[in-house]
């Protein structure tokens, strides 16, 4: 008679090989927000392979809030540009300081990536209350994790996208015809790139830092250090294609 499977070793059965885990960290890792791209073509059923990951990506409540717009039509794209490029202006003047600094990064790729899709919030959110009766934002954060899918899926195809959000909603909203209640959240760039950016492009261009892992992970209680995390033990806990474990 066979012994009985515990729970834990279901479990641990069901995990992928050291081989297929460390693509899966090597893609996470290698993830790039992409602002220069190489002009070039995206096959149908690669974008139509991208969208499907997106549309796996989690919900609360199921609700599936995303809904994806393809710009094909040159001009719509050139006036979607144009509210990326009021709202660089704007962002610059409020930076204050730093607005100088800020206008030389390259802070979009619309008119020189292969596709562009415009990403928004369904109409009718209002109706689903599971899951957000105390967090409505939860519809954003559902439109992010499929974005996440759609990020990881293009890096693994071999293709860049950037997520643009320098706009007014409204006004993008008007060109894209969006119904009442429906908002646009983001305006991706996807396609050939010349290569990937070795970091993400604004610590490349040492706008900012990514944080160390320890100064954000706390125990119980917001502040405290979570003492199974020593301090600088784990920067970098991914393993690198082909390894086996953290390094």
């Amino acid at each position: 008679m066979p012994s009985p499977t515990s729970p834990i070793d279901m479990a641990q059965g069901a995990a992928f090989s050291a081989e297929e885990r460390a693509a899966v960290y090597r893609t996470i890792r290698e993830r790039r927000d992409m602002r220069h791209f190489a002009g070039g073509q995206v096959a149908p059923e690669v974008l139509a392979r991208l969208l499907e990951a997106a549309h796996h990506g989690p919900s609360v409540g199921f609700m599936q809030p995303w809904r994806f717009i393809r710009v094909a039509d040159g001009a719509l794209r050139g006036r979607l540009h144009a509210c990326v490029e009021a709202e660089r202006l704007r962002t610059a003047e409020a930076l204050g300081v730093r607005g100088a600094e800020f206008l030389r990064l390259k802070v979009e790729g619309l008119r020189d990536a292969a596709e562009c899709i415009a990403v928004a919030l369904a109409d009718g959110r209002e109706a689903h209350v599971f899951g957000r009766r105390t967090l409505p934002q939860m519809d954003l954060a559902s439109v992010a994790c499929a974005l996440q899918n759609l990020w990881l899926a293009a890096r693994a195809e071999g293709l860049g996208m950037g997520w643009v959000s320098m706009f007014d909603p409204a006004a993008v909203g008007a060109l894209l015809g969006l119904p009442p209640g429906a908002e646009a959240v983001a305006l991706l760039s996807i396609g050939p790139v010349h290569g990937f950016y070795e970091e993400p492009m604004l610590q490349q261009e040492r706008w900012a830092r990514r944080a160390p892992l320890h100064t954000v992970v706390f125990d119980n209680a917001w502040g405290q250090p979570a003492p199974w995390l020593a301090e600088g033990a784990a920067e970098d806990p991914m393993p690198a294609a082909g390894e086996k474990g953290p390094r």
